[in-house]
């Protein structure tokens, strides 16, 4: 079965602050992070680099083709490494760049950006308040459609800013979007689902260059955990809603692996019987396959656990 990640992260260090708080690397894969140590990365990643070489280890050994990479602020901007990464590994990584879009003035840095990124990223969650439809996002997006380049974007929970990108939708409707984080699904204490509000985010998808991915899936149904029942009925919630051919399955790579292994953050889906394998096939890897345009030729065969 191919498989594609279409939502991880790569940075070399994390040494950022956000809303005046630091985020830095201090060791054994921890973090400061607002104000607390946090176990950012798995214990053994000792030095904090979070590199493409041990994401391709995960990888392989995950038998994971192809990985997306995103950025975040809460990373810090890491268009230098991405670029690098990018250029070292072509095939299997397809990276975003992303800009300060908290500055005045963001568009020029974009334009550039866009000469060497196929796309750009933006977490839009943590931008409440500078709307996504402002002028100069506008005249962004439009350069980006013209470019037939590719949106990442993260939208905040519930439908506050889901009438905003719908507007960059119809401004812009051959910009390719990828939705990230199942429209940051709620998962509910018990069923009936406690808040609609999700359901708007993907419903975007209905739109023909609208995609949605399960990046952090596993972390927003951290409380069910490993096998994650109720996050396979969203997706199969989503599905009914935008059609099996808008989602893709992400990992949220490296955070989501403090609790869980890489292979587990899709292998749930793999052991899932409420879903078909015409379904798994399509949300694992070639729904992602067709919308990147990515064509993986690595083999990569499966490899015996010690204690198997």
């Amino acid at each position: 079965m191919l498989i594609i990640d279409t939502h991880s992260h790569l940075w070399l260090r994390q040494d950022t602050t956000w809303n005046g708080l630091p985020i830095r690397t201090t060791s054994n894969g921890r973090s400061l992070f607002l104000g607390e140590e946090v176990q950012m990365l798995p214990p053994f990643m000792i030095d904090g680099r979070n590199t493409a070489e041990v994401f391709l280890s995960n990888m392989d050994y995950a038998q994971v083709s192809a990985a997306v990479v995103v950025q975040e602020f809460i990373d810090g901007l890491q268009n230098d490494y991405l670029a690098e990464v990018a250029s070292r590994y072509p095939g299997r990584f397809f990276v975003y760049g992303m800009t300060d879009y908290l500055s005045d003035g963001f568009y020029e840095q974009a334009a550039a950006l866009l000469q060497t990124f196929p796309g750009l990223a933006i977490p839009a969650h943590r931008l409440l308040g500078r709307p996504l439809n402002s002028p100069e996002m506008m005249r962004m997006f439009r350069l980006m459609e013209q470019q037939d380049k590719y949106l990442s974007i993260t939208l905040a929970d519930g439908d506050r800013q889901v009438r905003e990108l719908e507007e960059v939708i119809e401004e812009c409707p051959r910009l390719r979007i990828a939705i990230g984080h199942l429209g940051m699904a709620d998962p509910p204490v018990t069923p009936p689902w406690d808040n609609d509000s999700w359901r708007a985010q993907i419903a975007l998808a209905r739109h023909p260059q609208v995609m949605v991915e399960s990046g952090g899936i596993t972390w927003l149904y951290n409380s069910e955990f490993y096998p994650y029942p109720t996050a396979v009925r969203a997706i199969r919630e989503a599905a009914d809603i935008a059609g099996w051919e808008s989602l893709m399955w992400g990992s949220d790579y490296p955070r989501t692996i403090t609790a869980i292994t890489y292979r587990m953050s899709y292998d749930f889906i793999v052991k899932s019987k409420e879903l078909t394998d015409d379904e798994k096939r399509l949300f694992l890897g070639q729904n992602a396959s067709r919308f990147y345009g990515i064509q993986p030729t690595i083999d990569l065969p499966y490899i015996k656990n010690m204690s198997e």
